[in-house]
């Protein structure tokens, strides 16, 4: 299995991402490799700052780059030499099984969509993030900001992908999906969720537990929680602060502590026809270490073919 990450991507990048390779590669098995894709000479020098062998990677050279402020669709047509084009290249050709990278979220999304394409049968990939809950354990959101506007069938959608991610990535039987709303009863909402409830209710495609609030978020009664990708951008944004608010107040919590998104590592892209995860902007090594075993994760997991049979 070969993994390809996108070296230059991320504010802190080449650094943090390729301090975070070394990392990874401790985690990953003899058969598993991980491809750096980007300026090579950096990377090296980095690995030989950090005493490790050039041999342990290996290397697809690229200096240009899609900036974190250019238009994704632009950039990816007009820089098809940059790492992030680089790499859905490699990875629609099947030079890699996975494609990681830290930079430019939009230039990610609309590189799946031109190169691997979406699954037939899913109309708008999502992004997911994970949920710590207060008595342990996660549960996933979807979408977080792929989608700004969304319709009922999109909604219904997402409730399938999250349901395949939970199963096959995370262990989770069954997994439980709810409808983020602004009330539990059933005609709660604005226009989108009073006409999505019916549609999850009446399905059979996942298990449908109701509307939940955004106090209920860490609570147990759901595993899935389905929404719009403005919505869930908005949540994500604020539950992000939660950590760092913690720390600026000099608070040790482990609840809290799970907030913080170098655990997670990135967000995969659900519903391309190959596992692709964004990291945060601001990725450290430990972010980008966790973001390269997440990718590894939803390959081990078949995860795509069965996205794949349920769109069937």
């Amino acid at each position: 299995m070969k993994i390809g990450l996108d070296i230059m991507g991320g504010d802190y990048a080449p650094k943090a991402t390729v301090l975070g390779a070394i990392e990874a590669r401790k985690s990953l098995s003899p058969d598993q490799t991980l491809v750096l894709i980007g300026d090579e000479g950096v990377a090296k020098e980095i690995l030989q700052q950090s005493n490790v062998s050039a041999d342990l990677f290996e290397f697809v050279h690229t200096t240009e780059v899609i900036g974190m402020g250019e238009h994704p669709t632009k950039a990816i047509v007009q820089k098809p030499n940059a790492s992030i084009s680089v790499g859905f290249k490699m990875l629609k050709e099947g030079q890699i099984a996975a494609f990681a990278s830290a930079g430019n979220t939009g230039a990610m999304l609309v590189g799946g969509m031109f190169s691997v394409k979406t699954i037939p049968g899913v109309v708008r990939p999502a992004m997911t993030t994970i949920v710590p809950k207060l008595k342990g354990g996660l549960g996933i959101l979807l979408d977080v900001g792929a989608n700004a506007d969304c319709k009922p069938d999109n909604l219904l959608q997402f409730g399938v992908l999250g349901s395949l991610l939970a199963e096959s990535v995370y262990g989770i039987e069954n997994p439980r999906v709810a409808l983020m709303n602004i009330g539990e009863e059933e005609e709660k909402g604005n226009m989108l969720y009073q006409a999505t409830y019916p549609v999850m209710k009446d399905t059979n495609m996942f298990n449908f537990v109701g509307n939940i609030e955004g106090r209920d978020l860490f609570g147990d009664q759901f595993d899935i929680a389905v929404c719009d990708g403005f919505t869930g951008n908005v949540i994500l944004k604020l539950a992000e602060s939660f950590y760092v608010i913690t720390l600026k107040k000099g608070l040790k919590d482990e609840f809290f502590d799970r907030f913080n998104y170098e655990q997670y590592g990135g967000s995969p892209i659900l519903g391309l026809n190959a596992p692709v995860v964004v990291g945060h902007g601001i990725s450290s090594p430990e972010a980008i270490k966790n973001m390269v075993l997440l990718s590894k994760n939803m390959v081990e997991s078949n995860l795509i073919d069965k996205i794949k049979q349920a769109f069937h």
